[in-house]
């Protein structure tokens, strides 16, 4: 794409970058940022600029945070005693949108897939070991993608987990096979969660 600034061409260069962003579409961003006020522009380059240092990891469940320990962990109606595992984020969000759950959660930072070169030392599958292993756990609930890396994952993590004396559910099948959390109606994840049943390795 040849434009004639290269201060423009160099921003859409940045915003073709993001996931699902082509030439195209990148360049209506780059020309709609031109068009907002400097005030609005400052704004969205600070927000950019905090993510460098104020976004965090928690310390306790590897969710994205303002502060070592997030909200979710810090607050005390929460049961700490239950957790879900979950991806990332995203499916935090999904399951906090269905209002259904009181536990806490464990962000494994993605799934374990060979051919992406992810493997559970790429994971925070080890923290959750320790998690379990230091503190008053009673259950265990695989919040995976039904898919063959969720699959591969689940089964990985009961694993590690079978000999703690601790309960390993997941979440009900109301989500069809392929699914992912995240784009789950809030009904069916809440009905899911509230349905779950145990885990059954193979």
């Amino acid at each position: 794409m040849n434009l004639s600034s290269s201060v423009l061409d160099q921003l859409v260069q940045q915003f073709s970058q993001l996931p699902g962003i082509g030439k195209r579409s990148a360049l209506r961003f780059a020309l709609f940022m031109l068009r907002q006020p400097q005030n609005e522009i400052l704004n969205f380059a600070n927000a950019l600029s905090q993510i460098i240092e104020g976004v965090k990891y928690c310390k306790v469940c590897h969710n994205l945070s303002d502060t070592d320990i997030c909200s979710i962990c810090n607050n005390p109606k929460r049961d700490q005693s239950l957790v879900c595992v979950v991806q990332d984020i995203r499916d935090v969000i999904a399951i906090e949108n269905t209002m259904q759950y009181t536990g806490v959660y464990h962000v494994l930072g993605g799934l374990i897939s060979p051919l992406d070169g992810i493997g559970p030392e790429n994971l925070t599958v080890n923290e959750l070991v320790v998690r379990i292993q230091q503190n008053e756990i009673k259950e265990v609930i695989l919040a995976l993608n039904s898919n063959i890396e969720g699959d591969t994952t689940n089964f990985y993590i009961a694993r590690q987990i079978k000999d703690l004396e601790v309960k390993v559910s997941t979440i009900a099948r109301g989500l069809a096979v392929g699914d992912e959390l995240e784009y789950a109606d809030e009904i069916t994840l809440g009905r899911s969660l509230l349905n779950r049943v145990p885990f059954k390795a193979l």
